[in-house]
C-alpha cells in the first residue's frame, strides 16, 4: 500500500478515464471527474478528451471498474485487527492439530511473550469433535495464558491459568471444560484483552488498512461493553477526526436503556456520538455456539435450544426509549425463537410511544439469520433494517456444513434475502470481521450463489445492498452517499476485473450479458475463480489505498 496524503488538494481535480464508471447517471460512462471531496462529472471518453487539460490529474484506469466505495454493516475493529495479528485457527481439523499451533505459535517470534490470542476454530470441520482440556491448553503454551475465540466469537477455549484470572469458576457459561460461553466468555475475553490504548489503536489501524485494501470506504462499528467497552469505542470513533486517510467510521454502541432517561445518560457518558444505541446488544447468540434462541431444540444437541439474553419487556424498554429520542435502536438477533422476542418487543414499544415513532426511528436488527413469512412481514411492518451477512450462508449454508448439522431440515430458512427484498424489507450486508473475512466481492457472490435458490438476489441487488443500503441503514447524513453521479461524495474504488456483465440469481433465464444495451451499469463476472484486485479506493477524495499500478 502506497502512503496517501494527509488530505487533498482544496482545488484538486482528477480525472479517470477509458474504464466502466458504475453509476446510474450513464449505463455507458467511462470517465469520471472529481473535484475536492466530490463527483464532478461522469461521461463517455469522447467528452472526457475534451475536458482534459493539464490542471488535472489525468489516470487512465485501462479498462477497469470505477464503483462505489464499498460499506461494511456490521464490523469489530479490534477483534479484526486481533484476528489478523494472532493465531490462526480456521485450518485445523483436530484438538491435535490446534494444541500443536498453539505450541508453535509460543515458540515462534510472533508470539513471544503475554497471552497466547487466536481465532476461527470450527469444530464442526473435525472428524472427531472432542475440545482440548484446559490442562492441555495449558502445557501447550508452556503455562501462557490461552484464549483462542471461534469462528462465529460466541464463545472460546481458555487455559487453566486464564479461567483462575479471570475468575470463571461459577460464573454463568463456565463448566469443566476449556470452552465458555455466555457470561463467562465476556469475562474471559475482558480477561484475555487487557490491552493499552496504543495496541488497541494499532489493531483498530491494521482492520482499517485492511479494509481499504479492499475497497471499502465505510465500515460499521458494533461496539457493545461485552466486547470491548467505552475506552475502545472511543479510539473507533477517533478515527474519524484524526489525520489519517482510513475508511469512515459509522460507531453504535450496544448498551441496554430502560427509559429515555437513561438512554440519554448512556449516550452522554460516552464521550464521542454514536449513530445509535444498536448493534450488538444481545438478544441471543450463535447457532455455532448453539446459543442462538430457537423455538425447537438443536437437531445435534437434544434438550438444548440457546439463550435468551433480554427478556421481551426489557427489548421493548429500549426499543420506546431510542424511539422517544428520534434515535436507532437495535439487537443482534440469529434464532427464530429470538427473532420472536424481539419482534413481541417491537409490538409493546408501538402499543407504548406509536408505531410511527418506531417506524421514523429507522430500528435495524443485526443477521436476522432465521426469520419465517411472518416474520418477514412485522419486519416490514415496522421499517426494520436488517444488517445481514452473506458469507455466513457462503461458509455454513451447504450440504452437510453447519447449519444442517446444528438445524437439519430448518437451515432451509436461513438468511432468507429474496424473501426480505420481495416484502419491502430494507437490507443491508456486511462482514461480521473477524467472523468472515473483508473480501466484499466474495459477499456479492454468495448473495447470488445462495445454497438456497430461493433466496438468491442478483449481483445488481447485492452490489446495493453493500454499498447504498449501508449508507441508508445508518441514516447517513448525506443522502447521495453510495452512488457516482453529480454532486455526490467522491468515495469510490476502482477494480481490476476480467469480465464486466449483468448477472441475476434466475435459473430460469439468460444469466448474464455484456450487452450494453440492457442500459444497466455492469459488474465483474463473479464466476470466474478469481476475484476483482482492488487498484485504488477513495474517500470524499482522499486516497485510502493504491496498489501502484495506476500511476504506473
Amino acid at each position: 500500500m502506497t502512503e496517501s496524503p494527509a488530505t487533498p488538494a482544496p482545488n484538486k481535480v482528477t480525472l479517470y478515464r477509458n474504464g466502466s464508471v458504475y453509476t446510474a447517471a450513464d449505463p455507458f460512462a467511462t470517465a469520471m471527474l472529481v473535484a475536492g471531496d466530490t463527483v464532478a462529472w461522469v461521461g463517455s471518453e469522447q467528452a472526457a478528451t475534451s475536458i482534459a487539460d493539464s490542471s488535472m490529474e489525468v489516470i487512465d484506469v485501462q479498462g477497469a471498474l470505477v464503483a462505489p466505495g464499498f460499506v461494511d454493516s456490521h464490523i469489530h475493529l479490534t477483534e479484526t485487527g486481533i484476528a489478523l495479528d494472532s493465531l490462526q485457527l480456521g485450518a485445523v481439523r483436530s484438538a491435535r492439530e490446534l494444541l500443536d499451533a498453539v505450541a508453535g505459535f509460543c515458540v515462534s517470534a510472533s508470539g513471544a511473550g503475554g497471552t497466547v490470542l487466536g481465532h476461527g476454530w470450527d469444530e464442526t470441520r473435525w472428524a472427531d469433535r472432542t475440545l482440548p482440556s484446559r490442562e492441555e491448553l495449558e502445557r501447550a503454551a508452556g503455562g501462557r495464558k490461552v484464549y483462542l475465540s471461534r469462528v462465529d466469537v460466541h464463545s472460546a477455549l481458555v487455559s487453566s491459568s486464564l479461567a483462575l484470572s479471570a475468575g470463571l469458576d461459577g460464573i454463568d457459561g463456565s463448566g469443566a471444560g476449556s470452552q465458555v460461553k455466555r457470561a463467562a466468555h465476556t469475562a474471559a475475553r475482558h480477561a484475555a484483552r487487557r490491552l493499552p490504548a496504543a495496541a488497541i489503536r494499532g489493531y483498530q489501524q491494521q482492520a482499517l488498512r485492511e479494509a481499504a485494501a479492499n475497497g471499502y470506504v465505510a465500515v460499521a462499528e458494533m461496539a457493545a461493553p461485552q466486547i470491548g467497552g467505552t475506552a475502545d469505542l472511543q479510539l473507533a470513533a477517533g478515527w474519524n477526526a484524526g489525520p489519517d486517510a482510513v475508511p469512515e467510521v459509522l460507531p453504535y454502541w450496544g448498551q441496554l436503556a430502560r427509559s429515555a432517561d437513561q438512554a440519554q445518560s448512556i449516550l452522554d457518558g460516552l464521550g464521542v456520538s454514536v449513530l445509535g444505541l444498536a448493534g450488538d446488544l444481545n438478544v441471543d447468540g450463535s447457532i455455532g455456539s448453539r446459543t442462538a434462541a430457537l423455538r425447537a431444540d438443536y437437531s445435534d444437541a437434544p434438550g438444548e435450544r440457546g439463550s435468551l439474553y433480554l427478556t421481551v419487556e426489557e427489548a421493548a424498554a429500549h426499543l420506546a426509549a431510542c424511539s422517544q429520542l428520534g434515535i436507532q435502536a437495535g439487537f443482534h438477533v440469529i434464532g427464530d425463537a429470538g427473532l420472536d422476542a424481539a419482534l413481541d418487543a417491537l409490538d409493546l414499544a408501538a402499543a407504548e410511544v406509536g408505531e410511527q415513532k418506531i417506524r421514523a426511528a429507522g430500528h435495524r436488527f443485526e443477521h436476522v439469520e432465521l426469520a419465517d413469512a411472518d416474520a418477514i412481514r412485522r419486519l416490514a411492518k415496522y421499517s426494520v433494517s436488517v444488517s445481514a451477512q452473506p458469507g455466513f450462508d457462503a461458509a455454513w449454508g451447504g450440504e452437510g456444513s453447519l447449519y444442517q448439522q446444528r438445524l437439519g431440515s430448518r437451515r432451509g430458512g436461513m438468511n432468507p434475502f429474496a424473501s426480505f427484498y420481495a416484502a419491502g424489507v430494507p437490507i443491508c450486508f456486511g462482514s461480521d470481521s473477524p467472523v468472515t473475512p473483508l473480501r466484499p466481492w466474495a459477499s456479492v457472490r454468495a448473495c447470488l450463489q445462495h445454497n438456497n435458490p430461493a433466496e438468491q438476489i442478483s449481483a445488481r441487488a447485492a452490489f446495493l445492498g453493500h454499498t447504498r443500503a449501508g449508507w441508508r441503514a445508518a441514516r447517513y447524513r448525506n443522502p447521495m452517499a453510495g452512488q457516482l453521479v453529480p454532486g455526490a461524495p467522491a468515495s469510490f474504488a476502482v477494480w481490476d476485473v476480467e469480465e464486466l456483465m449483468v448477472q441475476v440469481a434466475d435459473g430460469r433465464v439468460q444469466s448474464w450479458s455484456t450487452d450494453p444495451r440492457a442500459r444497466t451499469p455492469l459488474l465483474p463476472a463473479l464466476d470466474t475463480g478469481s476475484e476483482p484486485g482492488c487498484l485504488q479506493t477513495v474517500r470524499d477524495g482522499r486516497e485510502l489505498y493504491s496498489s501502484g499500478s495506476l500511476r504506473g
